[in-house]
């Protein structure tokens, strides 16, 4: 399937894309792609710095005519969010993607595919591998572990970069032309419980939800999927209203900012109402589809269970149904500013129950910090309502628009002259990489954009290749017309 990718045009981009999806790359384990990458600088004798933190960073020279222009910055994360359906077996540490064509996409077998953030770093590596490309200085910025954190940029450090324009890669529309993006923190939530014997008289079993979309906690959020932990927790509730339930773990959502798409819970009931336990799932299977009516993969289903050890106390699962119930997630606010646009939002990615602990992962975002605060203020008063202990990681800030951007200008006039039409100025629900890189580097002149992806995060990940071909052309437009020093 690989080499039905490697033929598309522009070959040089997707053979750049399927050589990075075969080194393994999740957040956090970039060791495999940094030595990949820095290899790759390497044999094309260009200047390449690892940073402490672990970015890589490659320098390319001007092209002849082009010295006086100045030095653009092309940016793109090298690491991928790693997700799988559930009756797939893939090991991602070892194994590469397993990408194919369908029509106008490449897609995925079952995972991730890995374009957000491989067609931008592929595109880049395009640029500084080419021989006949007009471009002023190039500084590539590869940086790690964007998706679970954005450690990379947080430690980059000022004044290693020269250059006066920055390119991020990492927008996944190809009409629209990104100026701004919300900031984002992860809630991390932890309360202990006590575990109890497993009441005599009662039956064991596993309640599994799965097939949801799930999708990119932030570019997604709006369009109102299910998320596989409310919608667990809301059957839970319903089924402890007429049966003496109890829980005995959780295992809820897998990625901070993924949305959610399969919930397990390991629960005992009296063995006289097994018949009742059915039939509550099965209404509210078909209550529930009724209300997702985009979700038509949804399935619940109650399978046999190994006995557990110990189940959670009364009273703490009480509390842990209440919190889930009452936590935000979704969409919380609009934008008052720019139509469309979500301004506030939470995700509640992970539930965990198990050895005596509960533990809730969030990822919340806004694009204002006043709003993020308020977000996050309210949130600890849910949990500290049941005495659990929240904690605030990784907070990061958003990119606030610049609408007279000279590279904006720029953008604008490349796209019109080449497709024949505007394009979209707009800012993202989602975190990109500009915002923290700005802290370091205030005064670079930043904008992004990239090709057609959908799903991202999800193993329904797919990028378009008459996409990807119209977004070589623009980069390679950028290039040329970057402004003079």
């Amino acid at each position: 399937m690989t080499e039905q990718v490697r033929h598309l045009e522009p070959q040089i981009l997707w053979n750049h894309f399927e050589d990075l999806n075969a080194v393994p790359r999740p957040s956090k384990k970039e060791e495999k792609v940094r030595a990949f990458m820095r290899s790759f600088g390497e044999k094309l004798q260009l200047e390449v710095i690892e940073d402490a933190i672990g970015n890589i960073i490659i320098k390319k020279s001007a092209t002849p005519g082009m010295e006086n222009k100045k030095t653009a910055i092309l940016q793109a994360h090298l690491d991928m969010v790693h997700q799988k359906n559930s009756d797939v077996v893939f090991d991602f540490s070892q194994q590469g993607i397993q990408s194919w064509v369908d029509g106008d996409w490449v897609k995925a077998k079952g995972t991730t595919l890995g374009s957000d953030n491989g067609i931008g770093v592929a595109a880049i590596m395009s640029v500084l591998a080419s021989k006949d490309l007009a471009h002023g200085a190039i500084e590539a910025l590869f940086t790690i572990d964007e998706e679970t954190g954005m450690t990379g940029a947080f430690a980059l450090q000022s004044g290693v970069l020269k250059g006066e324009v920055l390119l991020n890669l990492d927008s996944e529309e190809d009409d629209e032309l990104c100026v701004g993006c919300a900031g984002g923190v992860e809630v991390l939530v932890k309360h202990c419980y006590a575990e109890e014997a497993l009441p005599a008289g009662y039956l064991s079993f596993q309640l599994v939800l799965r097939g949801l979309k799930g999708g990119h906690s932030g570019v997604d959020i709006h369009l109102n999927r299910g998320n596989a932990n409310k919608i667990m927790n809301r059957l839970l509730t319903a089924i402890t209203a007429q049966v003496p339930l109890r829980i005995a773990a959780v295992n809820g959502g897998s990625l901070r900012n993924a949305i959610p798409r399969e919930s397990t819970v390991n629960i005992v009931i009296p063995a006289f109402d097994k018949d009742k336990l059915l039939a509550l799932v099965s209404g509210f299977e078909k209550e529930i589809k009724v209300e997702f009516t985009n979700e038509e993969k949804l399935t619940l289903s109650v399978e046999a269970a190994d006995k557990p050890l110990s189940v959670m106390d009364a009273l703490s699962q009480n509390h842990l149904l209440k919190v889930v119930y009452a936590c935000p997630n979704g969409v919380v606010a609009m934008s008052r500013d720019i139509p469309g646009l979500v301004d506030t939002s939470n995700n509640l990615a992970r539930v965990i129950v198990a050895n005596g602990e509960i533990s809730i992962q969030c990822l919340a975002r806004s694009n204002n910090e006043l709003s993020k605060n308020d977000l996050m203020q309210m949130m600890q008063s849910v949990f500290d309502l049941v005495g659990a202990k929240t904690e605030f990681k990784g907070n990061y800030p958003g990119w606030k628009p610049n609408l007279s951007s000279a590279i904006l200008k720029v953008a604008e006039e490349a796209y019109a002259q080449i497709f024949a039409s505007k394009a979209k100025i707009m800012a993202i629900h989602a975190g990109l990489e500009c915002g923290i890189i700005a802290k370091a580097y205030p005064d670079l002149d930043m904008i992004s954009f990239g090709p057609t992806i959908k799903y991202p995060h999800s193993p329904d990940e797919k990028v378009q290749i008459s996409s990807v071909q119209k977004f070589w052309v623009f980069l390679q437009h950028m290039l040329k017309n970057v402004p003079m020093k």
